[in-house]
């Protein structure tokens, strides 16, 4: 069972092998191969052909020649036979044998086939010598045709004979069978031999040729243009080193030596463009790297090919590899099913772009995602898709702000505008019936509601003007003054509400560097605010005192039980400003929003007005002064802000860069804000 699966394994190899080498050849030489067969073929054929017609008309020479030297004998021995006369047959017969080269032999037998002469088998001394005891079988009809002997031819180790047998009839008697053998013509089989040789000669040269073409073809030009050709591909597969060194002549030659100049070219072309097109890819992906958006590449099936740090950051993203995988995979579910539907719309070129917006994550930001084809210069091809990602949660929110702003300004402005139009109408109108009381009574709440517009258009305008270039002076002054003139403000307020106000201070206060009118709004804002929400019964505590300097004495020691540890962050001593109060508290969720614009905390309490920006305008007055606005509540509890300003020996520029340090990261918030709005009109 083995052998015949090994030979089958032989024969599948050779075959292989074989497959292969004829693999090696190129057409032309496979071509050539064929049509030198069929030439050698149909020559060969006509050859064959034409020595066949040659033998077989020798054969029917030797035949006629030997019927006719059979007949010819026959008629010359037959008497001789009849008469019994023995010696003188073997005396002609010798004499004929010897007359002529083409016999091969005589014999004589008798009518029942036995041979009792033969030449040269047989003698001539005696009758003793010439009878024979070999027997030749012959048809026994051959006697009834004495003229149509019988004609065959056979081979033998001397070479192809004629055999003669011819019938010996004398008056109607049958003495026997004359036999010849009859050598073919020598001349008819030099001119076979000398074709056949002719032929092996001719199909041998031809074949001689047709390799020695084949060689010469193979060293000549199939080498060289297969060189030619793995040159050809190496440079279509991108290596310009690619180099043919032969030893090739003629034109043939010039074309290999212009393949080496070209591949050298271009090796020279791409050495000198590669590093433009480096360049170039290099500020490419710095120029994505570096906007502001996110950007993702994909290909034509839709798989990332470049996304930068923005769209990682948008997407959960930070150290993935997200090389050749597919982008619906790698987004949000919620994302996901809602891009899906506009991806493939782009991709099959039912849409020419696609905008989507949608909302992800916790919290949730709210995205525009830009889906933009890149096609081919024909336009028809889809070589990719550009995903283009904004992050509009700022300009939702300041959208929402301002919606807000505009909705409790409108409230904040129609209510005394009403109130005021009312009074003044009535005094218009009825100023003849009303007593002086009343008509007093009457302008003096006109008066109220005027101050309270322009107490909130002064809100607006201060906050405007602290993020303005504006340059503010700082000066030497005394806090302690400026804080005693608020709560004289707020004092008979308090007192209507049953709230205490309170100032602790140690004596004397050191003089800070700041802008009085600048600080006096920061006091009236915050004492205001803490009076707003503080119910009755309660109190609001001020404080003043110098800080770290405290600390600097006894790191562990603390002014008093409720104020937070010391700052050493602060590279110098300062005066530390506290405003508490025992009001409702602020939430965690809003301590987060509470400084920012248009915020009201009263949008959760409902129970008192404002236009929320006191907090914000306190924030930037604080900036300016280089100084930064902290606070700890606890809904239920109260509530505590306290800052710090720099002493009177601070350096005024100083003071100037670190308002400035502070103010550049709102800044970069509002001008991303505004790049936001203006991209998505």
């Amino acid at each position: 069972m083995n052998q015949p699966s090994g030979s089958t394994g032989t024969l599948a190899a050779w075959r292989q092998a074989l497959g292969r080498w004829w693999a090696e050849f190129s057409l032309q030489t496979k071509l050539l191969a064929v049509a030198t067969l069929v030439v050698s073929l149909l020559m060969t054929g006509i050859t064959f052909f034409a020595l066949n017609g040659i033998q077989r008309d020798a054969r029917m020479s030797d035949t006629r020649y030997a019927r006719d030297l059979g007949l010819l004998l026959s008629a010359n021995v037959t008497p001789l036979v009849a008469e019994g006369n023995d010696r003188e047959l073997a005396s002609v017969a010798e004499r004929f044998w010897r007359s002529s080269r083409s016999l091969r032999y005589i014999f004589f037998a008798d009518p029942d086939g036995v041979i009792y002469l033969g030449i040269p088998i047989g003698g001539t001394s005696g009758s003793s010598e010439l009878l024979l005891s070999r027997r030749l079988e012959l048809p026994p009809d051959i006697q009834k045709r004495p003229d149509n002997p019988l004609i065959r031819q056979h081979l033998t180790p001397d070479g192809q004979v004629t055999d003669v047998f011819v019938p010996m009839v004398s008056e109607g008697r049958y003495f026997g069978v004359l036999a010849l053998g009859i050598n073919p013509n020598e001349t008819l089989l030099a001119s076979a031999a000398l074709t056949r040789e002719v032929t092996v000669a001719v199909f041998i040269s031809i074949w001689v040729l047709v390799i020695l073409g084949a060689v010469f073809n193979a060293l000549t030009i199939t080498q060289p243009v297969k060189e030619l050709l793995r040159g050809v591909r190496q440079v279509a597969g991108g290596n310009f080193g690619a180099r043919i060194a032969l030893p090739v002549g003629g034109e043939l030659g010039e074309l290999l030596e212009g393949f080496n100049a070209m591949t050298a070219e271009l090796e020279v072309y791409k050495a000198a463009n590669i590093e433009e097109l480096t360049a170039a890819q290099v500020k490419q992906e710095s120029l994505i790297a570096t906007m502001a958006d996110g950007a993702v590449l994909l290909d034509a099936s839709g798989a990332i090919v470049l996304a930068n740090p923005t769209a990682r950051r948008l997407f959960r993203w930070e150290g993935r590899k997200l090389e050749g995988q597919e982008l619906i995979s790698e987004l949000p579910e919620r994302l996901a099913i809602e891009l899906h539907s506009a991806l493939d719309n782009v991709m099959s070129g039912q849409q020419e772009a696609a905008d989507v917006r949608c909302n992800v994550g916790e919290p949730p930001r709210t995205l525009r995602i830009v889906l933009q084809p890149v096609r081919d210069a024909s336009g028809e091809s889809l070589k990719g898709i550009a995903m283009t990602v904004q992050d509009l949660t700022r300009e939702v929110e300041l959208n929402a702000a301002q919606s807000r702003f505009i909705s409790n300004v409108s409230h904040e402005l129609r209510t005394p505008l009403f109130n005021i139009k009312s009074y003044v109408e009535t005094l218009h109108d009825l100023g003849d019936q009303l007593s002086e009381e009343e008509k007093k009574e009457f302008l003096g709440i006109a008066n109220a509601e005027t101050d309270r517009l322009t107490r909130l258009v002064n809100d607006v305008l201060d906050l405007s003007r602290l993020e303005s270039e504006r340059a503010w002076s700082f000066d030497p002054l005394e806090v302690g003054p400026a804080i005693e003139q608020t709560l004289r403000t707020y004092r008979l307020n308090a007192e209507d509400k049953g709230v205490k106000l309170v100032f602790e201070c140690e004596e004397p206060l050191p003089v800070v560097l700041g802008n009085w009118d600048l600080l006096l709004q920061v006091f009236d804002n915050l004492v205001g605010n803490a009076l707003k929400f503080t119910p009755e019964g309660g109190q609001i505590v001020l404080r003043a005192y110098p800080w770290p300097d405290l600390c600097l004495i006894n790191p562990d020691a603390l002014p008093s039980e409720d104020l937070p540890r010391c700052d050493l962050s602060s590279p110098l001593p300062r005066l530390r400003i506290e405003i508490s109060d025992s009001g409702c508290g602020i939430s965690e969720a809003d301590q987060d929003r509470i400084f920012e614009r248009f915020f009201r905390v009263e949008n959760a309490v409902h129970f008192e007005a404002g236009t929320g920006l006191g907090l914000s305008i306190v924030r930037g007055i604080l900036d300016k002064h280089g100084t930064q606005i902290r606070m700890a509540s606890e809904p239920g509890i109260g509530t505590s802000f306290w800052f710090d300003l720099p002493l009177e020996d601070s350096d005024q520029d100083e003071l100037r860069l670190t308002a400035e340090r502070r103010a550049e990261p709102a800044a970069m918030a509002t001008s991303s804000a505004l790049a936001d709005s203006s991209i998505s009109r």
